[in-house]
């Protein structure tokens, strides 16, 4: 087919389709000896009948993710939160992302729709997903929260007190609050006391940098050294 062509020269891809259209157009009109019909031919008796009308839109491609709501009735794809209706909470959802939204399923049903953020630790919350009091339907809130953080310390009350003010809605800090008491569990709370002390300070209001703050507090704090080897120290033993 391309014999035709073998003495010229071409500059761009489209320049030499063009000079190859008619070619191959002839080349398809062109009866077949052991057929004895043209591939255009064959084409429109064969394959041209049973060909379907191209999609209504374009494919769009979707990655699908399980997971469950959380208390605070969000879930998490690629660190970043979405919102879903309340009364979800505890159950286990569906959830399918395309380049521009994020829809979320249960039982094969579309209970949430968002536009795909790629921003991470963030939330996108639906007004409508939330509970008319603006609180979680079981026992915990922001009350419950300041209580325990009252527990620890002031400094610590504060903190939490910043972290509820900070979101548009309460319930967007309700994770981070949470990983501040479950800092109490683990450190001092003289030494949480002083971290959120700081790290309020500097007009900071994340868990992460409170933990940034705490670790580096715990590591500069001084360690206990075992006693040194003397005659006069007993061991438990000489006790016995």
């Amino acid at each position: 087919m391309l014999a035709p062509l073998r003495n010229r020269t071409f500059f761009s891809i489209g320049q030499a389709n063009r000079a190859i259209r008619p070619l191959l157009e002839t080349l398809n009109w062109r009866e077949m000896e052991h057929v004895g019909k043209s591939r255009s031919r064959l084409f429109e008796e064969l394959d041209q009948p049973a060909l379907h009308p191209l999609p209504e839109h374009p494919y769009e491609f979707a990655c699908w993710k399980n997971a469950r709501v959380s208390l605070d009735y969000h879930v998490v794809f690629e660190k970043h939160y979405y919102s879903v209706p309340h009364t979800l909470i505890h159950e286990e959802v569906r959830i399918r992302a395309t380049e521009r939204m994020v829809e979320i399923f249960h039982h094969g049903q579309q209970v949430a729709l968002h536009p795909r953020s790629s921003v991470p630790g963030r939330f996108s919350t639906c007004p409508d997903h939330m509970p008319s009091n603006h609180r979680f339907v079981l026992t915990m809130d922001a009350d419950w929260l300041q209580q325990e953080a009252g527990k620890i310390g002031p400094q610590t009350a504060q903190f939490i007190a910043a972290l509820l003010r900070s979101r548009p809605y309460p319930q967007q800090a309700f994770r981070s609050c949470l990983g501040v008491l479950n800092l109490a569990r683990k450190h001092p709370a003289a030494l949480l006391e002083e971290a959120c002390l700081r790290t309020f300070s500097a007009h900071l209001l994340s868990y992460r940098d409170l933990k940034a703050e705490l670790d580096a507090l715990a590591s500069a704090s001084p360690q206990l050294s075992p006693l040194p080897a003397h005659e006069n120290v007993r061991g438990n033993t000489y006790y016995h």
